[in-house]
């Protein structure tokens, strides 16, 4: 999660970007009993003679074997039926509590709604929203798209297309041309790649293809290749840079490798796998949708016939989807990366995207101390749970201990968005954990 400090620091960057963009998922069976049926034959004398106490003795001798030989088995099949115990009950969430902070947050601070989704392995365990928001609401959510982003290319890795820890210049080799830096996806989507970030300039000139730029391959090779950021750019994994060009350079590479644009990679990604809808995609809607600073563009309520078309999806907060599918997307990593038509990531994907790579990689925190940083995902030194907050006030969050994932939507700002996160977050938990 973004704490207080980097909240800070993230709003006034992009807010002085994006000002200067305005362009820009028993029964027993029975067993069958099996009957024996014993048959006792006494045999009748058809002599006229009385019978002789020998005779008489034998008969007695052999009539009650029948009843000697049936009582034990029947009392056999009995004993299953005795011994059967019922199933549980099953056990009821109760998530009153959270909706109603949630409820009286939207009333006060004068909100369009709010969605909230909880999920466990077993599936969603809670879905609510309030407002103008309903299941087929479809929102922009920012940087709560970093996860999703770096999630593709841990697939490409899955299926040998691309290696996380190659340099770049061997990936691409002369197809970008020369100036191509050895930095790596890896770097890039953990935010530690050395070029300029959101932070230190979100409008930095030599970068400025990643708002405004017609097709995502060419910038991502402008971006790595320009000389113009040299006296700028810091050695990798030495210094924390938040968000910016290294996420577009990123994706182009996806791109490069694949052979398939981004919105062929996220259906053969995450759409198809995931059983989601067109109401999943990218776009670049930081111009056009004039979009200032961390407040969520005053125009979009959801159509996304209001979005360009772009060959240049926004890699880093380009992301629009559903409370339901972002829900979705969130189970799958407590499926050990798996959803209902298909495996997405596999687990060695799952472990490197959750590693605390500031830390492991080069010792470093995210920002301010306590917090770290991995593939998309920011990480709290102190809870273990890791989060991935936009702008616009989203926020989803994975909970390992307790085994249960929250996606927290509301469409405001980031600060909000966190204050929201704040007062339930303990509040989920206790019942998640009870």
């Amino acid at each position: 999660m973004i704490s207080g400090t980097a909240l800070t620091r993230n709003r006034a960057l992009v807010g002085v970007a994006l000002g200067a963009l305005v362009v820009a998922a028993c029964a027993n069976d029975s067993e069958g009993q099996s009957e024996s049926t014993v048959a006792t034959e006494v045999a009748e004398s058809e002599s006229t003679e009385p019978q002789t106490s020998e005779s008489v003795r034998a008969a007695e001798t052999t009539e009650p074997e029948p009843a000697q030989t049936t009582e034990p088995e029947t009392a056999d099949t009995t004993e299953p039926a005795e011994t059967t115990e019922p199933e549980p009950e099953p056990v009821i969430l109760d998530f009153s509590e959270v909706d109603a902070v949630v409820s009286s947050f939207v009333e006060e601070r004068g909100l369009n709604g709010a969605g909230l989704a909880v999920v466990d392995p077993a599936g969603v365990v809670h879905e609510q929203y309030w407002g103008e928001f309903d299941p087929d609401r479809i929102s922009l959510v920012a940087s709560s798209s970093k996860q999703l982003t770096a999630g593709v290319m841990l697939a490409l890795q899955d299926q040998g297309l691309l290696d996380v820890d190659a340099p770049l210049n061997e990936i691409v080799g002369d197809a970008w041309g020369p100036g191509v830096p050895e930095i790596t996806v890896a770097q890039m989507v953990s935010n530690s790649s050395g070029l300029v970030g959101l932070g230190p300039d979100p409008t930095y000139a030599p970068y400025l293809c990643q708002f405004i730029g017609e097709d995502l391959q060419r910038c991502g090779r402008t971006i790595a290749t320009t000389p113009d950021d040299d006296a700028d750019v810091v050695p990798s994994d030495t210094e924390f840079r938040y968000g910016g060009a290294q996420w577009q350079v990123a994706g182009a590479v996806a791109e490069y490798v694949s052979g398939k644009s981004w919105d062929e990679l996220i259906q053969e990604v995450y759409r198809d796998p995931c059983g989601l809808t067109s109401s999943f995609g990218y776009n670049n809607h930081w111009a056009t949708l004039g979009a200032g600073g961390f407040g969520y563009p005053p125009d979009f309520d959801g159509d996304l016939s209001l979005l360009a078309p772009t060959s240049n999806p926004q890699m880093e907060g380009g992301a629009y989807l559903t409370v339901p599918d972002y829900a979705a997307l969130l189970l799958m990593h407590l499926r050990d990366g798996a959803c209902p038509n298909g495996q997405v990531l596999s687990s060695e994907s799952l472990e490197t995207m959750y590693t605390d790579r500031a830390a492991a990689v080069w010792g470093g925190d995210a920002g301010d101390a306590g917090i770290g940083y991995g593939y998309g995902w920011w990480h709290d030194r102190n809870t273990g749970r890791i989060s991935d907050a936009g702008a616009y006030g989203s926020i989803p969050w994975l909970d390992f201990d307790g085994e249960y994932g929250v996606y927290l939507v509301i469409e405001e700002d980031s600060g909000t968005g966190n204050e929201l996160k704040n007062q339930i977050e303990e509040l989920i938990d206790d019942v998640m954990t009870a």
